[in-house]
């Protein structure tokens, strides 16, 4: 939803006709993921995706009719049957959807203000209608109306509203900050209660130290990522900006003044490629000191080894050098610069979903729905067939 902030703001007063589709649950090889958006129009302007095209239009349709009732509900689409397919996943992937009439203007102000705050975004929790029975294709989820208007929200300063449970509010919090960390959207069953955990985050930020030319092709393929990229080196003629044109930050300064002058902290990534002790070391040792999520650096098993001598003895604790990832990177087996960047790049992507970072494959070539769906013990959740007496 983020990223149609600024078609909102182009729409004007046409926004406020606007109603939207967000996916909400996915099963199988769906082509978007929880929290992907469409939004409509009553002129018949429409942007976004819930399905990369091929339910685009019956979604439409329901926003419209969502418009003409003022009610939520929430769909699933699917192939299921010839019926099924002109409105049907040619992935093969089932998606639930929420329709609502409205954008959420609410979510939309909080997410802003997140933002320009400095902080590290917000989530907005949605109660969604009952789940049980599993909707057929195309058929509405069982449901009386819309159901109640967000009233959980989780940022900076705590959970905003309550479930009436001190336990089931603590195990809010933490999903709400593990969805923050991913940056991804999900529909969380807690409490006998399904709520649809939408994640508005900051810009991930990526933190180099050592202007490298790994460094260079590490803070290309970041940007292409979307991420906010802080080069650190103490030498003017590397961390010249000639050598780093695009990236938002760029500091001739020792890592422990960086860190302190941009507030390091547990949101960060840090990669260490200077390859010199008198860099890494107190880089790494600070880093973990505030938290960064990941911390990789560059070296053989044997600089690793000795690093981490030293860094023990500096007061590093092991629970912290177990997090080191060195040497930093997946085993791609490239040895070039950019193919080194790209093993970075990859593990610290596969770091911050919580991915083991192993080929697809090896995780068999089916897959079925996310663990937190509760339906995610019956095959009618996976199989679209299943649901569908006409197939």
């Amino acid at each position: 939803m983020k990223e149609l902030l600024p078609t909102i703001d182009a729409w004007g007063e046409a926004s406020a006709s606007a109603g939207r589709a967000v996916v909400i649950r996915t099963f199988g090889s769906a082509p978007r993921p929880e929290g992907a958006v469409l939004l409509a129009t009553a002129d018949g302007r429409i942007a976004g995706s819930v399905s990369g095209g091929c339910v685009e239009g019956a979604a439409a349709e329901e926003i419209e009719r969502a418009r003409r009732t003022g009610h939520s509900r929430v769909i699933r689409y699917g192939i299921s049957d010839e019926q099924a397919w002109d409105v049907g996943l040619a992935c093969g992937g089932t998606i639930d959807v929420l329709v609502e009439p409205a954008i959420p203007t609410a979510a939309l102000k909080a997410a802003r203000e997140s933002v320009a705050s400095g902080g590290r975004g917000t989530v907005v929790l949605t109660p969604l209608p009952p789940d049980s029975p599993p909707p057929e294709f195309g058929e509405h989820r069982p449901g009386h109306g819309a159901p109640p208007a967000a009233s959980l929200r989780f940022d900076d300063a705590g959970l905003h509203g309550t479930l009436g449970d001190p336990a089931l509010d603590a195990a809010l919090v933490d999903a709400a900050r593990q969805a923050l960390r991913r940056g991804a959207s999900r529909t969380l069953e807690l409490g006998g209660r399904s709520l649809f955990m939408e994640a508005f985050p900051v810009r991930p930020r990526l933190v180099i130290v050592g202007a490298t030319e790994i460094a260079r092709s590490l803070a290309s393929i970041a940007g292409t990522l979307g991420y906010e990229r802080v080069v650190i080196d103490a030498r003017p003629a590397f961390g010249a900006r000639e050598r780093f044109p695009d990236v938002e930050q760029l500091m001739n300064d020792w890592p422990d003044d960086a860190f302190e002058a941009i507030g390091l902290g547990s949101d960060d990534a840090v990669a260490v490629l200077s390859h010199d002790p008198k860099f890494d070391e107190p880089a790494i040792a600070e880093a973990f000191r505030r938290g960064a999520r990941y911390v990789g650096a560059v070296g053989s098993r044997k600089t690793q080894a000795d690093r981490r001598s030293r860094l023990r003895e500096a007061g590093v604790t092991d629970e912290d050098l177990a997090r080191l990832r060195g040497p930093i990177g997946l085993d791609l087996g490239g040895r070039a610069s950019a193919e080194t960047a790209l093993a970075i790049m990859a593990e610290i992507v596969a770091d911050r979903y919580g991915a083991s970072g192993r080929p697809l494959i090896e995780r068999g070539r089916t897959s079925g729905p996310k663990a937190t769906d509760p339906t995610a013990t019956d095959p009618k959740a996976t199989d679209p067939k299943a649901t569908d007496p006409k197939a």
